[in-house]
């Protein structure tokens, strides 16, 4: 038996029913919140335009004012995807982003607040502009098993987002993760009704692979987003990471990887 459908039931096996009648593609069912049956398939299709995969980002502690408009900026030029900005700094990137959206993180970079305070942050975050909310999760509870906080971590800040119509990413860091427990996550992920899976902060010991990619694409299905972030820095790279299975890239390297 496939080792997705395996840890699937062993997580989820009183909710598990075949076939799928909300799967998102799925040979199973998790008991989603979501009927994703008529959702469009969330795959890369067009590889010559990639700003539209792309979420500019500056998340550096050190980034002041000017650099954050700079990349507002340069994402309304060229069409990003969106801009990815710490949260604190959301009210001015809203004000020089009239047309591309805004995405804010959350429990950045460890993961480690409280899931009240995590879903504050989201609530602020989207108070003052955000139309997208990356959290990450608290891989200690993956690491101790602890599968209920981490689905109810998830679920809080899902609750806030989709309450205003908010597209949530859940960060998983898959450096810190061994295989099985990257498929635990993306599969609480989906429980949790995440809208994407993303591999990598960018601020630990490693960020995406496209094994990882295809990895957590086959876990998700093709109705959830997939996005990697951490080590995307040209075109060749985004490009091996969209045809193994993203749908989203994260990255402060923007102009680089468009260019052709």
């Amino acid at each position: 038996m496939d080792t997705i459908k395996i840890i699937a039931l062993e997580l989820f096996r009183p909710q598990f029913r075949e076939p799928s009648p909300s799967g998102g593609a799925h040979e199973f069912s998790l008991d989603v919140l979501v009927d994703r049956n008529e959702t469009p398939d969330q795959l890369a299709t067009d590889f010559e335009n990639l700003a539209q995969y792309i979420d500019h980002t500056i998340l550096k502690a050190d980034a002041p004012n000017a650099a954050i408009i700079k990349v507002c900026e340069e994402a309304e030029e060229h069409q990003f995807r969106s801009v990815c900005v710490n949260p604190v700094n959301a009210t001015l990137a809203k004000t020089h982003l009239p047309t591309v959206p805004l995405c804010c993180v959350v429990g950045f970079p460890l993961g480690q607040s409280s899931s009240e305070i995590k879903a504050q942050e989201a609530w602020k975050a989207i108070k003052d502009g955000a139309n997208e909310i990356d959290m990450v999760i608290n891989v200690g509870w993956i690491k101790s098993e602890e599968y209920t906080n981490v689905l109810e971590d998830i679920k809080a800040v899902s609750d806030v987002c989709h309450a205003d119509n908010v597209l949530l990413k859940v960060i998983i860091e898959t450096c810190l993760l061994t295989d099985d427990e990257k498929i635990i996550a993306c599969l609480l992920a989906k429980k949790a009704n995440a809208d994407f899976v993303k591999t990598s902060t960018g601020f630990s010991s490693g960020g995406a692979t496209a094994e990882d990619i295809a990895l957590m694409r086959k876990v998700v299905g093709p109705k959830l987003g997939v996005k990697a972030s951490g080590g995307v820095r040209t075109r060749e790279t985004a490009l091996e990471m969209l045809k193994a299975g993203a749908n989203r890239i994260g990255a402060s390297s923007g102009l680089a990887i468009i260019k052709k």
